[in-house]
């Protein structure tokens, strides 16, 4: 990259920072309500909700409460929103059958959902640790080795499911190899050509996921074991580069890194050598370090939350989920 550039005082950079004005026409980059989506957790029952105690103000969802949330998303023009089930500990077996029940939590949420709100974008996660007993993101051998390709086969059920009752994008979350080409194969298959997925490519096995797994139900059963076998090592970034570019050979309409502040140079680098639709999750712990935060007043909450989306804006990101998309779509409307 060339940069022409002149001399002090010439060239005063600050300048341009002065006023309001200036500033706001040189943005480089700009947060819109269309680049939010977001995570919720659904909960069998009716007329109930729990709270998240890791995660200040996110909340567990019954079905009929979480029509009334999403609602008010679709006012606010939140474009789609990503589902995760809290599955009853009796439900929870070795083989994950209740992953692809058709009249399991997450088949009958997007069922409604679809039904009450057509215009508003369904996401389902495809991937078992909130089925499996052992918490664990696929099926075990007997010494608790994730089997890959009988994983897949049970992938490809469950996302068949999800799209049999109408959810508009997939997002296999497991990291198992070949799981997108399998899952697409089935999908045109089974005629839905249109159904969306949302890969996730790059996804590392980090610590910052403890809250979300407390949201799921998935922590106690995992039993503080971890998922180095099939995410990926923090320390890599050229092993996320083929992973990319293996989703997309079999058939992903767009990939993910996650988590996402933290691997904000993956994000930047996916970006620039595929060019294709580029998402990151800002996750569960990086949503609680913010509100510990802001909670103890040591930051103030709508800048560093602002700044923070905006960051992956900045290196290269089409969307992000966040669990602060429905506080961030409010501020927008605001704010116009």
């Amino acid at each position: 990259m060339n940069i022409v550039s002149s001399a002090f005082p010439r060239r005063r950079m600050r300048r341009m920072r002065k006023h309001d004005f200036s500033r706001r026409l040189m943005a480089e980059n700009q947060l819109t309500v269309s680049d939010l989506i977001y995570p919720m957790f659904v909960l069998e029952g009716e007329n109930r909700t729990e709270d998240v105690a890791s995660m200040p103000g996110i909340k567990r969802y019954s079905l009929d409460l979480l029509l009334k949330e999403a609602e008010e998303l679709v006012e606010l023009g939140v474009p789609l929103i990503a589902i995760f089930p809290v599955t009853p500990a009796d439900k929870k077996s070795l083989m994950a059958e209740e992953a692809y029940n058709s009249e399991g939590l997450v088949q009958r949420t997007v069922r409604a959902l679809k039904a009450a709100h057509p215009e508003l974008g369904i996401m389902t996660d495809v991937a078992l640790d909130p089925f499996t007993t052992h918490g664990q993101d696929g099926i075990i051998d007997e010494e608790g080795y994730i089997i890959n390709d009988v994983t897949t086969e049970v992938l490809v059920k469950q996302a068949l499911s999800h799209a049999e009752a109408g959810a508009d994008m997939v997002g296999p979350s497991d990291m198992m190899d070949g799981r997108i080409g399998a899952i697409r194969s089935a999908l045109e298959t089974a005629g839905h050509v249109n159904t969306q997925i949302m890969a996730y490519s790059a996804k590392y096995s980090s610590n910052y996921y403890g809250p979300f797994r407390d949201a799921v139900g998935s922590a106690s059963n995992l039993k503080g074991g971890n998922k180095h076998s099939y995410q990926m090592d923090p320390a890599n970034i050229d092993e996320a580069l083929h992973e990319v570019a293996m989703d997309i050979e079999e058939g992903a309409d767009m990939v993910m890194v996650k988590p996402g502040m933290p691997y904000l140079d993956v994000v930047r680098i996916v970006k620039s050598e595929f060019k294709v639709p580029t998402f990151a999750y800002q996750v569960s712990g990086e949503y609680a370090m913010h509100m510990a935060a802001i909670q103890n007043g040591w930051l103030a909450e709508k800048p560093i939350i602002m700044e923070s989306l905006l960051c992956f804006k900045r290196a290269g990101a089409d969307g992000i989920l966040t669990y602060f998309a429905k506080r961030v779509a409010q501020w927008l409307k605001e704010d116009k």
